[in-house]
């Protein structure tokens, strides 16, 4: 293949591009049926560019690309960046100062008309169903993966037999194989609005949790749903009544093929060290100094297992809490309340070790629990560090490790 390039700067200029455009095919290999150029089909003192069909199957040489390049460039000079674009996008990457700018001219209106029918759905990609050959690290099964913190209302029933409907965090994951690359987690949310309509029981996440497993096609999920759940209290002496805010999380854990229900419950209370308390009143007896004894806002997390069976509603579950330590934080307080809380927590001071024994003695009277775990913190108000500690019953809460954020989430703040 000769070329040869030559003339002067009144060549048209459309000619000068569609010979530019078929030399670029002819070097990328992409020709179609071509004519013969010759030297009477040039425009007179202008640029003659020589294609022998006899040579075509020669391959280029770095000169001919020089060449090329050189062209490419000369013309680039004299037209805008979208006629460039249009010449061929790869090519026109070769401009100088035209690397990024040379994309061909886009609508910047959002098309308020477009709809979407099946055959454009089935065009458009999808990176998370891919072949195994994606898979970026080690290809091993994910246990969870999902969506957190996804909120929507949600019923919930009462034992009272009435609804209550509050706005709920929803979490939804499930396993993944090795060899597989990802899910959809839309689907998650999909699945899980078709039941947002129901008033909520386990059942009712049984249902949501069998059907996103069936459209994520896993072997293992978990749900997990957690609110604020609203109970009315009795002040200890005006008569007042007001609500107490309870923070639940219900959770459907599925592995192996065994399903766990299991409801978990911030109770917050009141403590009042004994020793502190023993001081204060040394001080007083032996020298007739007031003294003060330290408590402070204390948090219990209980988590439990709950057996099938008969219900076990949230406000059985906090009555039990109430019952082991009765020192809860109260809502509506006149000066006779607070003095009736100053005696109560006189008569409940408490030590951690014996917040966590006490819940557990509550929770071993109750049949419809079968596993649990007690957190109780107190947050100290004599030392600038928290007291803690951790009781469990069971195999299903049992472990060595605990999450490094563990004792920081049970701090409540008004």
């Amino acid at each position: 293949m000769g070329v040869a390039f030559c003339g002067k700067g009144d060549v048209g200029m459309s000619d000068l591009r569609a010979d530019l455009l078929q030399f670029c095919r002819i070097m990328s290999g992409h020709a179609p049926q071509l004519r013969h150029l010759r030297k009477a089909d040039a425009p007179q003192e202008g640029f003659d560019m020589n294609i022998h069909a006899r040579d075509m199957d020669r391959q280029p040489t770095r000169s001919d690309a020089e060449a090329a390049l050189a062209l490419l460039r000369r013309w680039a000079g004299d037209v805008s960046p979208e006629e460039v674009a249009t010449l061929d996008p790869l090519v026109s990457r070769l401009i100088p100062g035209q690397e990024v700018s040379n994309y061909p001219a886009l609508a910047r209106a959002y098309p308020e008309d477009f709809a979407v029918d099946e055959a454009y759905k089935a065009s458009m990609p999808d990176l998370q169903n891919g072949p195994s050959s994606l898979i970026r690290g080690a290809k091993q099964q994910i246990q969870h993966v999902g969506i957190s913190n996804f909120r929507l209302p949600i019923r919930f029933r009462t034992r009272d037999n009435g609804d209550l409907t509050l706005e709920t965090s929803v979490t939804g994951t499930v396993s993944l194989e090795a060899e597989k690359k990802g899910i959809n987690m839309s689907r998650i949310m999909r699945t899980f609005y078709k039941h947002a309509e129901e008033t909520f029981s386990f059942e009712v996440i049984e249902r949501a949790l069998d059907a996103y497993k069936s459209d994520l096609d896993s072997f293992d999920a978990r749900i997990q749903m957690r609110f604020s759940f609203p109970m009315k209290v009795q002040s200890l002496r005006s008569g007042l009544q007001g609500y107490q805010y309870y923070d639940i999380a219900l959770e459907l854990v599925e592995s192996a093929g065994v399903r766990k229900k299991i409801v978990h419950l911030d109770y917050v209370y009141s403590s009042t060290c004994p020793c502190s308390l023993e001081l204060s009143e040394h001080a007083r007896q032996f020298r007739g100094q007031l003294a003060t004894p330290h408590s402070q806002r204390s948090v219990a997390r209980i988590s439990v297992l709950v057996e099938d069976g008969p219900i076990l509603w949230f406000e059985d579950l906090i009555e039990r809490a109430r019952a082991a330590v009765p020192t809860e934080t109260q809502v509506m307080v006149k000066r006779e309340d607070e003095q009736a809380f100053a005696e109560l927590n006189a008569a409940n001071p408490i030590f951690v070790e014996d917040a966590a024994r006490l819940f557990t003695e509550q929770l071993q009277l109750e049949p419809r629990v079968s596993d649990f775990r007690v957190i109780a913190s107190h947050q100290e108000s004599l030392h600038s560090h928290d007291a803690v500690s951790v009781l469990t019953e069971g195999a299903t809460f049992a472990t060595e490790s605990l999450d490094p954020r563990l004792f920081a989430s049970l701090f409540h703040v008004g």
